[in-house]
């Protein structure tokens, strides 16, 4: 996992409940690092181990910080220059739900051990549509559906989401169903 994610992390618990927070959340993790470099790769397990200490210490399940911190993220990765690969996406959401993968390979090229998810868009209608969610790391899906919260917030949009399908068992991936909300005040 590349710093910047667990540089996101660290920012949302400092801005949320200070530093000092930050700092039991750091130690509980056994994590010695006080800066991540955002270009720089950490192993998962250390991001793990941070979301596991966050939840423990806040005492907030990790599903449900994982789901913040997606949420987060959108604003972060804004702040952090990556503003214009997010508004390359498209006009609406099912058009930027379509082109994440696109994205995640323009953002390869600055980070060439990057391990994206892949994403699938299907069932598509202008009432919503299924995100299918690939990926080798486990335990990040709860960051999709705060992710997407997010991109809906960015698109003026109302959406519900449902975690549909999840990975293990019978099914290979992860899949959420998304339906567009009528606007406040739409007949």
């Amino acid at each position: 996992m590349y710093g910047l994610v667990n540089r996101a992390l660290q920012q949302l618990v400092c801005t949320n409940c200070g530093e000092e927070t930050w700092n039991a959340v750091r130690a509980r993790a056994g994590v010695q690092e006080e800066v991540f470099m955002r270009m720089d790769s950490y192993p998962d397990e250390v991001t793990h181990r941070l979301v596991a200490a966050a939840s423990e210490v806040l005492h907030r399940p990790a599903e449900e910080l994982l789901k913040e911190f997606g949420h987060y993220w959108m604003k972060y990765t804004m702040v952090e220059g990556y503003g214009a690969l997010l508004s390359d996406l498209g006009p609406t959401l099912h058009s930027a739900l379509a082109a994440l993968d696109g994205m995640h390979a323009r953002v390869s090229l600055l980070y060439p051990a990057l391990k994206p998810p892949m994403f699938r868009v299907t069932d598509m209608t202008p009432e919503g549509m299924s995100l299918h969610y690939h990926s080798e790391r486990v335990g990040f899906a709860p960051m999709i559906l705060g992710l997407v919260e997010g991109l809906g917030e960015r698109y003026g949009v109302q959406l519900e989401i449902r975690h549909a399908a999840v990975k293990g068992g019978e099914h290979d991936h992860d899949r959420f169903d998304i339906r567009l909300l009528p606007a406040v005040g739409a007949a």
